[in-house]
């Protein structure tokens, strides 16, 4: 099994309380924990440096 970071806080992702999205700048995976997602909490794609709430 596979473990993901949240991107925005760095949290292990187990389960269901995340979400996958691509960059909508450059189609690399992001992931982020549902209480970054809910409080938009800045992000910032590894890849391009797309930064979105």
């Amino acid at each position: 099994m596979e473990v993901h970071k949240c991107i925005s806080c760095g949290e292990n992702l187990i389960g269901m309380n995340y979400v996958k999205f691509p960059c909508p700048n450059c189609n690399e995976s992001i992931y982020r924990c549902k209480r970054c997602r809910k409080l938009a909490n800045l992000y910032k794609c590894p890849s391009c440096g797309f930064v979105g709430p």
